[in-house]
């Protein structure tokens, strides 16, 4: 049995749609089916998520929300009616997005959840109907049919344990097809809560543990993740088979395709992971796989990069002799509920790297101010101008020379490095340099060890 996850711009119009139930239909084992909100049909076009996220602020404000609620039920409806479906079929959706301001919500972070939910709630409503419109015996669950229960926030929820073993209790029919709602689930009161943007990735992977699945496909809208981003590099190669701490260490830096806290439920039932192009379903895709047997066949599997990071540089002489100055410095962070991304240090050194978008201005003066005061570091400078690439692969163990090899180049391109690290896991070098040189660097690593290789 295979779980398969459809994207937004996969199911952004009818047509879009047809292609994904004709990917269901030409594979029997196909019997799970996790879906997301239409996204968008043009680049122009707006994301039924946005849309809802519109009708919750104009919901809270006045009653003159009826022509946002138009908007995202004609969404649907243009679906519908691709398929022929009777237009009481869409009775349901529309009785549902009318009745969200109406409900009892604990406070706004609830509410704001289950306005989002709805994209995915609604679509997947949708395509069960279409299914068994065309006589194809299809079963809608939702969280609260499963149990698949989530802790956290309420729009940033984690998978609760127990999810698992309710799955296990859920009968699956050899002759049937279940749609599922992607991105939400349900607290322990009860209530909706989201994963992060995007999470429908981390509800497919889910139900592939859950339902202990021999792959978990995962359809988008390109053919295969690539050892670049193709914005910056033309025509970058494609991975056609990665590891798990692979893609998670390039998903981290930038790699957008595939959502990075997908791969946990995937990582902890050992599920294989196929990343497919619903518009040419026949491609090979990429697939992600256990690092057990896994045998590289190139040094360098990807690069990626992020320019949305900052640094704090701290020197302070003797900083190894000492005792306590960096459990000083995480209880300021924890203080402010700052989490970091990198802390590579030296003998009088430390700099400390974090996502840029975590930070506002006036947090930033506030945990300087706190740290010169309590931890009196000889020099400490804010560096704002800060990008990471991440150049990753399995065959980077043991060798021994390939530091040099990749400054090298970007040396004669007299691109300045701020900081260089290799990851504990020895498949991942970290360079940091100013934001401008970011794309240049990327560049050089990929023509000198990707490109022509």
């Amino acid at each position: 049995m295979k779980v398969v996850k459809f994207g937004g711009s996969s199911l952004a119009t009818g047509n879009n749609v047809n292609k994904a139930l004709n990917i269901i239909k030409n594979d029997s084992s196909r019997q799970v089916i996790v879906v997301s909100a239409p996204g968008k049909r043009t680049d122009d076009d707006i994301k039924v998520t946005d849309l809802l996220i519109t009708y919750a602020y104009t919901s809270l404000r006045s009653n003159n929300y009826d022509d946002t609620v138009e908007k995202i039920f004609r969404r649907y409806e243009l679906i519908a009616q691709y398929f022929d479906l009777p237009e009481s079929d869409l009775t349901k959706i529309k009785r549902l997005l009318l009745t969200l301001p109406t409900y009892d919500y604990p406070n706004a972070d609830y509410r704001m959840a289950t306005f989002k939910a709805h994209g995915e709630r609604l679509n997947a409503i949708l395509i069960a109907k279409i299914l068994n419109h065309q006589g194809i015996k299809t079963r809608y669950l939702e969280p609260k049919d499963v149990g698949l229960i989530v802790t956290g926030t309420p729009n940033n929820a984690e998978v609760n344990p127990e999810t698992y073993v309710n799955l296990k209790r859920i009968n699956l029919k050899n002759n049937e097809k279940i749609i599922f709602p992607g991105f939400y689930g349900i607290t322990p009161s009860g209530h909706i809560a989201t994963f992060s943007r995007g999470g429908s990735d981390i509800t497919g992977a889910i139900l592939a543990r859950g339902f202990d699945a021999e792959l978990y496909e995962n359809f988008t809208d390109v053919d295969a993740i690539f050892s670049a981003n193709p914005n910056i590099v033309t025509n970058p190669a494609p991975i056609k088979k990665m590891t798990y701490q692979e893609m998670r260490e390039l998903s981290y830096a930038g790699f957008s395709v595939f959502h990075d806290e997908a791969l946990i439920p995937a990582i902890q039932g050992e599920i294989p992971v196929n990343v497919k192009n619903t518009n040419d379903p026949e491609k090979p895709g990429t697939l992600i796989v256990p690092e057990d047997g896994f045998i590289p066949k190139h040094t360098i599997t990807g690069i990626a990069g992020g320019k949305n990071f900052a640094a704090l540089y701290l020197r302070k002489y003797m900083l190894n002799k000492g005792a306590g100055f960096t459990l000083k410095l995480m209880e300021i962070f924890d203080r402010h509920h700052v989490s970091y991304e990198h802390m590579p240090s030296g003998i009088d050194d430390l700099t400390i790297i974090f996502k840029k978008d975590a930070l506002s201005d006036q947090l930033i003066d506030v945990i300087c101010n706190e740290i010169q005061t309590s931890l009196n570091p000889d020099q400490m400078q804010w560096i704002d101008d800060y990008a990471i690439t991440m150049v990753v692969g399995e065959g980077m163990k043991d060798k021994l020379t390939l530091c040099a090899s990749i400054l090298y180049p970007l040396g004669e391109k007299n691109i300045s490095i701020q900081m260089i690290n290799q990851g504990a896991s020895q498949i991942s070098i970290m360079i940091g340099t100013r934001r401008q040189d970011e794309e240049e660097v990327i560049k050089t690593i990929y023509q000198n060890f990707i490109e022509n290789r």
